[in-house]
């Protein structure tokens, strides 16, 4: 478990030349363009990561980027993630909503993504946008969220629908869900 987590920082922080070193299960996702890492912690067997734009923080944002690993967490499905998540989120937010957008495999692993609204956050005042991706390892669990504080354009959606696209997971020990090699 301690290579996983090592490895979602070195995936986040370094370039894609790095990977090389991937050991085990991986989750591959790289920093976004123009972002900081500005919240990293582990609590038992969570790895949570916030990233946002580099002149805003986690405290005061319109857009964030945030990675949640489940060590070792093995049994949990994507969709009964999302069926959890959308019940938290409708009960939470009046007239909130979860749209599901796909339901599929990605280099092996099991995944869903899908798009939770709420009209007015009751806490920030603003309406909020929230993407996830939800990965099925076989060593743990993962999801990607990218939320916004506002109703983003046709282009912003397809840039962060093309990044969360890029973001899976890969294993060193299966042929078949190979973790990308790169010659140095």
């Amino acid at each position: 478990m301690r290579c996983l987590t090592i490895a979602l920082v070195i995936l986040v922080l370094v370039p894609f030349s790095s990977w090389a070193q991937l050991k085990d299960e991986n989750l591959l996702q790289n920093l976004p363009p123009d972002y900081k890492i500005d919240f990293q912690e582990r609590k038992d067997n969570i790895l949570i990561t916030e990233m946002v734009p580099q002149k805003e923080s986690v405290n005061n944002w319109t857009e964030m980027v945030t990675t949640q690993v489940f060590l070792g967490l093995k049994n949990a499905t994507p969709e009964n993630f999302q069926s959890f998540m959308k019940k938290q989120w409708i009960e939470s937010c009046k007239g909130g909503s979860s749209t599901s957008a796909t339901s599929d495999k990605e280099n092996g692993y099991q995944i869903a993504l899908w798009l939770m609204t709420c009209p007015l956050n009751e806490s920030t005042g603003k309406p909020e946008y929230t993407w996830v991706k939800a990965i099925k390892g076989n060593d743990s669990f993962y999801v990607v969220q990218k939320a916004f504080k506002f109703n983003p354009s046709k282009e912003q959606i397809s840039q962060w629908m093309q990044y969360l696209k890029k973001v899976k997971v890969c294993d060193t020990r299966l042929p078949d869900r190979a973790c990308p090699k790169i010659d140095n």
